[in-house]
C-alpha cells in the first residue's frame, strides 16, 4: 500500500512560506558546504509569490545566497517571447531573479519561441542540462485545478519527460484574466514531464485557498492516476504538501 505524502497545514500562506524557506536555506547551505551548487526546480503562478518574497527577504538579510545555485523552471508558454510580461522568463526576473545574486548563466527556462522543427531537440537538451547539473535537489510545485504539476495535464504519463503540451481548457480559463482574455492565452506550453519532476530528490507542493481543497485531497488520498498528475507524488520518497488551512480543509 502506498503511503500518502505528508501534508503540513499552516494558518496562512505566509507561515507556510516562512517554514519552507527556512528549510531551503538549510538545504542550500548544506549542499554548498559539500562544494557543489544546489539545483532548484522552480514554479510560477500566484501560488509561489509569498515564497519568493520570503526568499528575497532572507537574501537581503544575509541568510541566503544564490551565488552557488542553479535553477530549472518547470515550464514556459509556447509562442511567448522572453520579454512578454506574461512569459515565465519575465515572471521569474520580476518576482525573484532580479532581487538576488544568482548568476545569469545558472538560470534555465524553456524557450517559448523555439521553432517547431527544433522543439524536440530543445526539450531533450533541457533534460540533458538537468542531468549535467547533477539532477534537481529541490523541486517547488503548485497544483492546478486539473491536478496538474508543471503543465502535466490529465493523461500525462508517469514517465513523461520535458515536451510540448496542449493546455487544458480549465488551465487556459484560469490564466485568462492575466492575459486580458481567453483568446490571448497560449494553447500550448513546454513543460518538464512527470518523470522529470519525480526524479527530484526533495519535492514541496504549495496550495492555498478553499478552491484547491478538493484537488489537494484527491492528489493526496485518491487513486494514483494520470488523470491527476499530482497523485504520482504519493509514490515519491520525499514529497510534502505545504497547505494553508483552507487548502487543507478537506483532509
Amino acid at each position: 500500500m502506498t503511503e500518502s505524502p505528508p501534508a503540513r497545514i499552516f494558518a496562512d500562506p505566509a507561515e507556510a512560506c516562512r517554514t519552507l524557506a527556512a528549510e531551503l536555506v538549510e538545504l542550500v547551505t548544506a549542499i554548498n558546504a559539500s562544494d557543489r551548487p544546489a539545483v532548484l526546480g522552480l514554479a510560477t503562478g500566484r501560488t509561489p509569490l509569498p515564497f519568493y518574497a520570503e526568499l528575497i527577504r532572507l537574501h537581503r538579510a544575509g541568510e541566503l545566497s544564490f551565488a552557488q545555485v542553479i535553477t530549472f523552471n518547470l515550464d514556459e508558454y509556447l509562442g511567448l517571447p522572453a520579454g512578454h510580461p506574461e512569459s515565465y522568463h519575465s515572471f521569474m526576473r520580476r518576482e525573484l531573479f532580479d532581487h538576488v545574486d544568482i548568476p545569469v548563466e545558472n538560470v534555465h527556462i524553456p524557450d517559448g519561441m523555439v521553432a517547431p522543427e527544433n522543439l524536440a531537440a530543445h526539450c531533450a537538451a533541457y533534460e540533458d542540462a538537468i542531468r549535467a547539473a547533477g539532477g534537481i535537489d529541490f523541486q517547488l510545485l503548485g497544483i492546478g485545478r486539473t491536478g496538474h504539476i508543471g503543465f502535466n495535464e490529465p493523461g500525462s504519463p508517469r514517465d513523461s519527460r520535458t515536451r510540448e503540451i496542449e493546455l487544458d481548457p480549465i488551465t487556459r480559463q484560469d490564466a485568462a484574466p492575466s492575459f486580458g482574455g481567453l483568446d490571448q492565452v497560449p494553447t500550448h506550453a513546454i513543460s518538464m514531464g512527470c518523470g522529470t519532476i519525480l526524479e527530484a530528490r526533495k519535492i514541496a507542493l504549495l496550495a492555498w485557498g478553499s478552491g484547491k481543497a478538493a484537488i489537494v485531497k484527491e492528489a493526496l488520498t485518491g487513486p494514483i492516476s494520470d488523470r491527476v498528475s499530482a497523485s504520482f507524488l504519493q509514490e515519491h520518497g520525499d514529497a510534502t504538501f505545504y497547505l494553508d488551512a483552507e487548502a487543507g480543509s478537506a483532509l
